[in-house]
């Protein structure tokens, strides 16, 4: 069998298995790997040099950057600055949203803006007697459109900015994506609030995300942290005691800038005040105690004893200091009762409300196996203390790495890693943090499929794929070259990875732009705005999979709202891209 004829099977057999989608797809892109390495195709070097390629390796500090702009609660902050500047109104809520999730994306990527957004705006379209299968597929789908605003909005623009380098010395510039961005997400809107009312369904689905963006009110009210609270001033330089034995049933609530929010009987409170030097603030306390309770440097945790945990047995009250020394009992309760100031005996089941900074939260609950958190602590921190003290650290790094990249001051892969390794260095994440927030998947499909796409080349498939598509165009010219191409990523895309379909199509792209003697630039823009076009099917992007349950949404509803978008990033990708980039 000749070169050509093995790199067009593991072309078709990587294709199908995607299609197939009963293996892990980093299986597949590994195995394709494996199985050109076998065949001789390709040596080990280039079947390995795809996980050391600059490409992928900006890829994954991207991922590091998001998770830390993340971690720092901007998106959440966002999402909540949002929702109050949208109001009641259906439009004006979904033009608000979309424009939001699309700036989000530009910055952090599809997946990332879609998860931050997703709760909040199933909550409000709720409480707003929307039905949130109206708003989310628009979501989504911006978040598409968006992802063609910034050179960091999707892996497929790296991908593609460094396919334009490797074949002309050029590059993509940061920003030059949004020539064809703004357009997309303009029409997207249009379409949403114009078609989205007659194509989308009115559905609510049976379950829905989890709001914790007002957890700390529910948890007054829960543990009835407002009855018997006081607020204290605290005289500049007076630190207040960590030692409460003294003072039976006497809880600090939360702390404020001079001020202290205390739980305790009037006389307890009388005589801690006294003693201590504080006064008593006249305003209503019960404003004060949300604040109080969680702020961006100290939080809150509800745990449920676990069977066989060494806290049972274990006698507890509410302003008890735990074995750790960085916790404090904020209340005891027993069957959803509390169980007084006195304490109790601890049992499986009980729930304590522990509060302590950040860190000693995550420290002691996340890994101790004697008690179950009722909510992610980091969820809860993201949500319910958007813009964390770590937000102004994180907020300058993006910044900082955008401003590199528009000047191009380095190249990319270097200015990502410096991005990634200072958040890390100032704190905003942990190491761990930052290998949780790659997503290995898609480091692994590009890593692997890289030499899928070297071998396309260097066999000379690309270039008999391309001959056929250019003999399908016949004499129409580059216009029909681009209709072709977007037709062959689009409809790839709704069945397999968008970016493992521009790995595949852009060497066709390069192959069929140097047949015709047009420029490459056009073409590759052209696949980037197609392999974003996933809109007729859930499985076609992870952000399509994540509205689906919340929406309520069947597999039908995709390409009824997905098909007008579709022909639309088509009008773009086939005629505006042309006016920007010219053959």
């Amino acid at each position: 069998m000749s070169d050509p004829a093995i790199a067009f099977t593991v072309l078709g057999a990587v294709i199908a298995l995607f299609v197939w989608n009963r293996l892990p797809v980093e299986v597949v892109a590994l195995g394709s790997a494996i199985a050109l390495f076998a065949t001789g195709i390709l040596d080990l070097q280039q079947v390995f040099a795809g996980f050391g390629d600059p490409t992928v390796i900006f890829i994954a500090s991207l991922f590091v950057v998001s998770e830390g702009l993340d971690a720092a609660g901007v998106p959440a902050w966002a999402g909540q600055r949002l929702i109050e500047l949208a109001g009641t109104d259906r439009t004006r809520l979904l033009v608000f949203t979309m424009v939001m999730v699309a700036l989000l994306t530009a910055l952090i990527s599809v997946n990332g803006a879609v998860a931050a957004l997703l709760s909040m705006v199933v909550v409000v379209a709720i409480r707003l007697n929307h039905a949130p299968s109206q708003l989310l597929l628009p979501l989504a789908f911006a978040a598409h459109a968006g992802s063609m605003l910034a050179l960091t909005g999707t892996p497929i623009n790296v991908i593609a900015s460094d396919a334009l380098s490797d074949a002309t010395g050029q590059t993509f510039g940061y920003f030059e994506f949004a020539l064809v961005g703004v357009p997309l997400l303009i029409g997207t809107m249009l379409i949403a609030v114009f078609l989205g009312p007659r194509l989308l369904p009115n559905r609510t689905a049976r379950t829905v995300p989890t709001d914790l963006s007002q957890h700390a009110r529910t948890l007054i009210k829960q543990y009835q942290l407002d009855e018997g609270a006081f607020r204290l001033s605290v005289p500049p330089g007076s630190t207040p005691p960590t030692d409460l034995a003294g003072y039976p049933g006497l809880t600090i609530v939360g702390r404020q800038p001079d001020a202290l929010v205390i739980r305790a009987d009037p006389e307890v409170a009388l005589r801690f005040a006294e003693e201590h030097g504080f006064a008593f603030l006249t305003e209503p306390v019960a404003e004060h105690v949300a604040g109080a309770l969680m702020t961006p440097d100290m939080g809150v945790a509800e745990v449920v004893v676990s069977p066989r945990s060494e806290l049972v047995g274990q006698h507890v009250f509410p302003g008890m200091v735990t074995p750790s020394g960085d916790l404090v009992i904020l209340a005891v309760q027993r069957k959803g009762h509390d169980t007084g100031p006195s304490g109790s005996t601890l049992a499986a089941g009980d729930t304590l409300l522990v509060q302590g900074s950040w860190e000693a939260l995550s420290r002691n609950v996340d890994h101790d196996p004697g008690v179950l958190a009722v909510d992610s602590l980091e969820t809860v921190r993201r949500q319910a203390v958007p813009l964390g003290r770590k937000a102004k650290p994180a907020i300058a790094v993006l910044v900082g790495m955008v401003l590199m990249l528009a000047l191009g001051v380095t190249a990319p892969a270097v200015v990502g890693i410096l991005a990634a390794g200072a958040m890390i260095l100032l704190r905003v994440l942990s190491v761990e943090q930052a290998y949780r927030g790659i997503s290995w998947t898609t480091v692994i499909i590009v890593g692997a499929m890289l030499p899928l796409s070297v071998a396309l080349q260097e066999t000379g498939a690309a270039d008999t794929m391309a001959n056929g598509l250019v003999n399908v165009v016949g004499d129409a010219g580059p216009y029909a070259l681009l209709l072709g191409l977007f037709v062959m990523t689009a409809t790839l895309g709704q069945l397999i990875s968008n970016t493992a379909t521009a790995l595949i199509v852009i060497p066709i792209g390069i192959s069929a732009a140097a047949e015709l003697d047009v420029s490459v630039q056009p073409v590759l823009m052209a696949v980037s705005v197609a392999a974003a076009a996933a809109f007729l099917t859930p499985v076609a992007t992870p952000a399509n999979m994540m509205v689906m349950g919340p929406g309520g949404y069947q597999f039908g509803d995709y390409w009824k709202f997905g098909l007008p978008m579709l022909l639309w990033f088509g009008v773009v990708s086939v005629l505006v891209v042309p006016i920007f980039w010219s053959f």
